[in-house]
């Protein structure tokens, strides 16, 4: 992982996602984290008064751009003192759609891993969204593995790492390039995981597939565990919980897994209680 990139609206969850990154650089050897703040004025908005009868002048919008590069510096002033040694520290402001400016960005800079507060609520204008509302899509868009660090969570030193897997396609939905970037040079213990939602044992085709990921993940020296509950994603979490883990790694198309945690009861619970961050390869 060479390049972070933190998308910021200067709310408590993005702020905690930066100082996120900011000590995650001791544990690998990223060079460059991104602090990009996304500023989109809509055409109509510069053209036609609001319902106020307020229409944004020209000064009023720069203004306002070069008040948040302001912010942004003041974040990077921060992060630059607690970042490993040589890693460097850089703001953008990027005046279009929150979406848009993440996968821009990626794409520009060559960005490695997005990190994300999981909630935000302060935004682009009032009334707009927030970071939070688009971690789903942004998730979901992200051609970079993202993290989606909860807003309470504070960094510890990443020891276990909890991989959630259904035994199902598994050579088709582990993406062990991802993996050996993200976790190649780290010493990280594994935890691979399978809920089995109808309480049985593994039957003999679980079983050859999960000697076939034995062989995928052996350079980790993961341990396997098999739990029984009737739903998945609080057999996950919890199981991570008890287990005292550092992250949670979803695997490519399991944005249900991140779904569920962000719009149901979950979610309320995750953010109340800070529990840990969510890993979404790709």
């Amino acid at each position: 992982m060479k390049t972070y990139l933190v998308p910021v609206d200067f709310s408590e969850a993005a702020f905690n996602a930066a100082d996120f990154a900011a000590r995650l650089s001791h544990q690998s050897d990223v060079a460059t984290i991104i602090l990009m703040n996304a500023y989109y004025i809509s055409p109509y908005e510069s053209m036609f008064p609001d319902p106020n009868m307020l229409m944004l002048r020209q000064e009023e919008i720069e203004e306002e751009a070069k008040d948040r590069v302001e912010q942004l510096k003041k974040l990077q002033s921060k992060l630059s003192k607690q970042v490993r040694d040589g890693v460097r520290v850089n703001v953008r402001l990027n005046r279009s759609h929150l979406l848009r400016a993440v996968v821009d960005v990626i794409a520009e800079d060559n960005a490695d891993l997005v990190i994300l507060g999981s909630i935000g609520n302060s935004t682009v204008r009032e009334g707009s969204a927030g970071i939070g509302d688009h971690v789903i899509k942004i998730s979901k868009a992200s051609p970079a593995p993202v993290i989606v660090v909860p807003p309470d969570y504070r960094y510890q030193l990443i020891d276990e790492a909890v991989i959630a897997c259904d035994f199902k396609k598994v050579k088709e939905n582990i993406p062990m390039d991802s993996l050996h970037m993200l976790l190649g040079k780290q010493v990280i213990k594994l935890l691979v995981v399978n809920i089995n939602a109808a309480g049985k044992d593994a039957d003999t085709e679980q079983l050859a597939q999960q000697s076939a990921l034995h062989g995928m993940l052996k350079s980790f020296h993961p341990r396997y565990f098999y739990v029984s509950n009737p739903d998945i994603i609080t057999g996950i979490l919890d199981f991570a919980t008890d287990r005292k883990a550092q992250m949670v790694i979803a695997l490519p198309h399991t944005y249900s897994f991140l779904q569920s945690i962000m719009h149901n009861s979950i979610s309320q619970q995750l953010a109340k209680n800070s529990t840990i961050p969510v890993l979404l390869l790709k």
